[in-house]
């Protein structure tokens, strides 16, 4: 079985080139799913998250409001430090066991789609590292498009994040996303087929 990271900064294609990944056969572990997971109520982390960073960021019923823990994480990075220190390492518990079990189902190809891929410390459980870039206009626009964010607010989230440059320097695989759908899902289909089919 082989294990594809794929990984790349906020809004830069990541998704739409594990869906097209998962077209071609590959079966998707996405990072934030496992985050959706570990954020049930009164689960472990979710009760180190709340006492961390208090019981405002609850919605009425319970969940932890994404929304408005980014609002204080994006502005932040000590608290983005924070907030990594406690998810990342249950999170990767999680996503190694879930590999586990798909190799043991006899699965060819899992891509394990994590914006924080280097930062989590998560390269143990990868066989390669896929980074999918785009232009920063491109991913502002996409951020703004996506999650209705300012330009302000798009341009904060991107600075907060480890720089693409830094994603590079492991990367097996660049893929530039800042091209039509159809171009995209045609270079994502070729890299499939050389290393694959």
């Amino acid at each position: 079985m082989t294990v594809i990271g794929l990984t790349g900064g906020i809004c830069s294609g990541k998704s739409t080139v594990a869906d097209f990944l998962a077209r071609f056969g590959a079966v998707v572990l996405s990072a934030d799913a496992i985050g959706h997971e570990a954020f049930k109520p009164h689960t472990e982390i979710w009760q180190r998250v709340v006492g961390e960073f208090g019981k405002e960021i609850l919605a009425d019923d319970g969940q932890i409001d994404r929304r408005k823990l980014g609002e204080i994480v994006f502005d932040d990075s000590e608290a983005l430090a924070r907030l990594n220190q406690i998810m990342h390492p249950g999170m990767h518990q999680v996503a190694k066991d879930r590999i586990e079990e798909l190799k043991r189902q006899g699965v060819k190809v899992v891509v394990l789609e994590a914006p924080l891929l280097i930062e989590a410390n998560w390269l143990d459980l990868v066989d390669e590292v896929w980074v999918a870039v785009a232009s920063e206009p491109t991913v502002v626009s996409r951020c703004r498009q996506r999650s209705g964010l300012s330009e302000a607010q798009a341009t904060a989230r991107i600075s907060a994040q480890t720089s693409v440059e830094e994603k590079l320097k492991h990367a097996d695989v660049v893929i530039d996303t800042d091209v039509s759908l159809g171009e995209l899902e045609a270079r994502v289909k070729d890299l499939w087929e050389k290393k694959f089919a």
